[in-house]
């Protein structure tokens, strides 16, 4: 169907099959979005799951919907090495710059006033990062609230000026953070101490995170009463009626159809990840010769085209930062198949034990290929890994 726009690549502008079924976040989310504007409390949403499954798509779409409440909004990717503190000093920066901007419309002398102090605070927590202010503002630095060198009273000071902030101009900050597993323990506490001071002055900021599914964990062990603030959403792999709505939807607005069969062997070969669907509908409708429908025999001719552009890039890009011996344990747990998996398996399986690979178990979980399901059992994070590593180490 070449001479029709490929409704399942990148940008077509068809809804991405991660939205499908979720209705219940994005509910939740509008729900927090208008509280937080009038002064009532809301919790933060945390999105939990394997990769694949629509997590960032998700947080894309909070702010989508956001920024129609007037909210301003800012992102922050916490990627293994990054600096939190800065990238919360960027961000704020922005939101602050954001609001300032607001001031071409007609404002209240105690707004612009709010707006300028905020910016004096943030030059002050700034001033106190390693290596001096990575940005420049023209104003001067408000000592007090976001200066002691504690990064979390410090993040909660910030966070409640900008706050302060938002509310003198009738709006709302959402801050938005995926791949919170990264974050240092002491980075995470901070996080969570300044958007509770925050939740206790009622004021306009909505957070907004993702992770691997160790993440509700990570949370629990640095502050006891996480799960007061947040709501935790695990976020799977897709069931059949929504499968088919998710292959069919795009094809359909173009006027295509999918037979059953076909449905039925996409969802068989992603095992109903989101990311996967969109790869193998992509390559289903690429073969088909059209001009109507797309059936078991061109997902059949597809299925091979998505999984060498899986194992050229999604795959590959995670699999290559590995060490030879982080690579013998993943062979390891390929061979014993889908996880998850005993620790103890793993180890037997590479005559070694348990405490010997202890190290290269915990490398893996720290570059985020790998997370603890619960005690003694260790499995992916991407989905579909064991059957590209059977691919990649045959």
């Amino acid at each position: 169907m070449n001479r029709v726009q490929n409704p399942y690549s990148p940008g077509a502008g068809a809804p991405p099959p991660a939205l499908v079924g979720r209705q219940q976040p994005l509910e939740d989310m509008d729900v927090a979005l208008e509280r937080r504007l009038i002064g009532r409390s809301a919790k933060g949403i945390m999105l939990t799951g394997r990769r694949g499954v629509g997590k960032t798509v998700l947080l894309a779409e909070f702010a989508a919907r956001a920024l129609r409440f007037g909210y301003v909004h800012e992102h922050i990717e916490a990627g293994d090495g990054v600096d939190f503190a800065r990238e919360v000093a960027s961000a704020v920066r922005r939101v602050l710059l954001q609001l300032e901007a607001r001031q071409r419309r007609p404002m209240a002398r105690a707004a612009r006033i709010q707006v300028r102090r905020a910016l004096g605070v943030l030059k002050a927590f700034s001033v106190r990062l390693p290596q001096g202010p990575e940005f420049t503002l023209e104003v001067a630095p408000v000592p007090g609230p976001a200066d002691s060198g504690d990064l979390a009273i410090d993040l909660a000071g910030l966070l409640r000026e900008t706050g302060e902030a938002a509310r003198a101009l009738s709006a709302g900050v959402l801050l938005t953070l995926d791949e919170l597993q990264y974050l240092a323990p002491s980075d995470l506490s901070a996080l969570i101490v300044g958007l509770h001071r925050v939740e206790q002055a009622a004021l306009p900021v909505q957070v907004a995170g993702a992770g691997l599914p160790s993440l509700p964990g990570l949370l629990g062990e640095v502050r006891s009463y996480v799960e007061r603030m947040f709501t935790f959403v695990d976020i799977g792999a897709l069931s059949a009626p929504d499968i088919a709505e998710a292959l069919s939807r795009p094809a359909r607005d173009a006027g295509v159809h999918w037979t059953d069969e076909a449905i039925v062997r996409v969802g068989e070969a992603s095992e109903g990840y989101p990311y996967f669907l969109q790869e193998f509908g992509k390559t289903s409708w690429d073969v088909a010769p059209g001009p109507s429908h797309i059936g078991l025999s061109d997902v059949t001719q597809g299925i091979p085209l998505a999984e060498a552009e899986l194992d050229g890039s999604f795959f590959r890009v995670r699999f290559d930062r590995t060490t030879d011996g982080e690579r013998a344990y993943l062979r390891a747990m390929a061979h014993l198949g889908p996880g998850p998996h005993a620790t103890a398996e793993v180890a037997k399986a590479m005559q070694r034990t348990v405490q010997q690979v202890g190290s290269v178990r915990d490398s893996l979980i720290r570059r985020g290929l790998l997370f603890a399901p619960r005690w003694g059992l260790i499995d992916f994070t991407v989905p579909m890994f064991d059957r590209f590593l059977r691919r990649a180490l045959h």
